[in-house]
């Protein structure tokens, strides 16, 4: 039986990563978000998985090797959503030329390059 669609807002982070694994997949936006949403939802109906012992090491609380390998796969996958946001959000040559450090990386060729903000 198919249902109406309800709309739902997400935060662009997920949006954006719901985009990119809907074209790998084959999938519109909508069915990948659903897609997730009903694995998340058969996870934490899975005798294998505690939602609580991964809310308890994701807090700190409890040991990443107490939980059994669903569990760690469900923290891993946390994690990386969570690196994935932290690394979308910086600008590190931004935050060095805010406070006047000088920094090195590779260009395009692989050779180093020292920036040197300008003086203000």
């Amino acid at each position: 039986m198919v249902t109406a669609a309800a709309p739902i807002r997400l935060d662009r982070e997920l949006a954006a990563a719901a985009r990119d694994a809907a074209q790998t997949m084959s999938r519109s936006v909508a069915e990948q978000v659903s897609h997730w949403a009903r694995l998340g939802r058969e996870l934490e109906r899975s005798p294998h998985v505690s939602v609580a012992e991964v809310q308890a090491v994701l807090r700190g609380a409890r040991p990443y090797d107490a939980l059994n390998t669903q569990e760690q796969a469900v923290v891993r996958a946390t994690w990386d959503e969570g690196i994935t946001a932290t690394l979308a959000g910086l600008d590190l040559s931004r935050d060095f030329a805010a406070v006047g450090h000088r920094y090195a990386e590779l260009d395009e060729h692989g050779a180093l390059r020292v920036v040197t903000p300008p003086v203000r």
